[in-house]
């Protein structure tokens, strides 16, 4: 008996080492606890390089595989993906709907059709006549929600007020369905399944039928595709190819951030003055763009395109910092350009002093990130927002340089809005890698359940921009970001 005892003894001594073993090799293999210092790396890394350009910077956003940027370029593999097989009762259902729950409207063809009464897309001579501005439709009725088969699955309560003519809008690759999902994910569970807001997925290609019906699951709202016209996502004729193909390989040689790449500065251009041009965007008048692998950390409790639209707001964001200045040396000369030519546009109350230190003479890099941002389409369409870019767009630093979409949209809502119609959502906190955006006042992340770490906060930082927005605006700071200040 006693024996038997030692060997029972022995045997759970021996199992409770091994539990002990394995909770300690867990905790030390677990990622989590890397995630701040994983920021903090690559926020010095971009800073580092953004700061001394000469320095090889490489590219913060692309440590890996997922966190490569958004290019769009066309692989081989994207002939052969398998297409999804519909079930005989998918197919019934499909028969006895008026239409599939994602739609195709917005083709390249039908986006060429609609180029064609907007004078704006190209010549100098647009710059007279139609600026595209398509009237604002209604918002969906229930009757197009109600074909979304997972409309209100997600649970939680769902808004009665009234849905805003608006949409969700993501540039995406077929490639990209995992990291998109996730981004859904995030967008619908911290906020959509309440609103059933659409969302307009744009691709140079077509989707293919994994993407749609995957995405088309995961939005509580109605899904559309569309693809980009040919001529917004290739050399517009005014450009010398073989000057822009030296300036891609000096960049190269230079280490700049994205410097050699053909497909990003398409897709900057693109985001600059196309997609709210597309014939699905015209059917809306405010938008909220969403990119793969972002990340909500708040309940977003109410909604941002009804605040917007009460408070007579037009363009937002939740990040701001300087811009590379290798990848955009003569922007302001066109700038300038634009507001001597163009003095009709500038706002009254404008943000020009967020812009520039010295009055208009020089720009000082400061800008909203516009992976995040929630706008006005009709802003957007409007002549003096077109203007504004047709006259960027002609001078052909898109190409000549690497003018990103996020200084274009900044220095353009700086100049042609008045500053009170720029809002910053202190309240929605965002991840973009390497950049985060959480709340600085502890109450309010308790208010909105919120998950990100106070001390990530890309805010108060020495480059951000955001500081410069609250002090241009004599706006008070939230309590505690001087321990945020670095």
């Amino acid at each position: 008996m006693a024996g038997t005892r030692y060997v029972r003894y022995i045997l759970l001594s021996a199992i409770c080492l091994l539990v002990v073993f394995f909770i300690s090799s867990s905790r030390s293999s677990n990622g989590s606890s890397l995630g701040t210092d994983t920021v903090k790396s690559q926020y010095n890394h971009l800073k580092n390089a953004w700061a001394n350009p000469a320095k090889p910077p490489g590219s913060p956003f692309q440590n890996s595989e997922k966190e490569k940027p958004l290019q769009l370029e066309h692989t081989e593999g994207d002939q052969s993906e398998e297409k999804f097989e519909e079930s005989e009762s998918s197919k019934a259902d499909k028969a006895s709907s008026d239409e599939s729950p994602y739609t195709e409207e917005g083709s390249a063809k039908g986006e060429k059709e609609s180029d064609k009464s907007d004078k704006s897309s190209h010549g100098k001579s647009s710059k007279t006549g139609n600026k595209n501005k398509t009237p604002s439709k209604k918002p969906a009725q229930d009757k197009d929600s109600a074909k979304t088969p997972n409309k209100g699955s997600l649970g939680g309560a769902k808004s009665s007020a009234p849905k805003q003519n608006a949409t969700f809008v993501t540039l995406a690759r077929n490639s990209d369905i995992w990291e998109i999902s996730k981004s859904i994910r995030q967008v619908e569970d911290r906020f959509n399944h309440r609103y059933n807001y659409d969302w307009v997925f744009l691709n140079d290609k077509e989707f293919d039928d994994d993407f749609k019906r995957i995405t088309t699951n995961l939005v509580s709202g109605k899904t559309r595709y569309g693809m980009i016209a040919e001529e917004h996502w290739s050399f517009p004729e005014w450009i010398d190819q073989d000057k822009a193909a030296e300036v891609r390989k000096d960049m190269s040689e230079r280490k700049i951030i994205y410097g050699d790449s053909i497909s990003y500065r398409h897709m900057c251009r693109y985001e600059s003055g196309f997609f709210f041009r597309h014939p699905l965007m015209h059917e809306y008048e405010w938008y909220w763009r969403v990119e793969p692998s972002i990340e909500l950390y708040c309940d977003v409790d109410y909604d941002p395109f009804k605040f917007m639209a009460d408070n007579d707001k037009k363009y937002s964001f939740v990040l701001s910092l300087y811009e590379y200045k290798e990848t955009i040396p003569t922007i302001w000369d066109s700038v300038r350009t634009f507001m001597k030519e163009h003095p009709e546009h500038l706002a009254k109350n404008n943000a020009l002093d967020f812009l520039s230190d010295d009055g208009g003479k020089t720009y000082n890099n400061c800008h909203f990130w516009s992976n995040f941002e929630i706008g006005n389409l009709d802003w957007l369409r409007s002549d003096a927002y077109v203007d504004f870019f047709d006259q960027l767009d002609h001078d052909g630093g898109f190409f000549y340089e690497r003018w990103g979409d996020a200084p274009v949209h900044s220095i353009g809502a700086g100049l042609t809005l008045p500053r009170d119609q720029i809002h910053f959502f202190d309240d929605i906190a965002y991840y973009h890698v390497p950049f985060t955006h959480c709340p600085t006042d502890e109450q309010v992340r308790l208010d909105r359940k919120c998950s990100c770490n106070p001390k990530d906060n890309f805010d108060w930082q020495g480059y951000s921009c955001t500081s410069r927005w609250f002090d241009i605006n004599s706006m008070k700071k939230p309590k505690g970001y001087e321990d945020q200040q670095s």
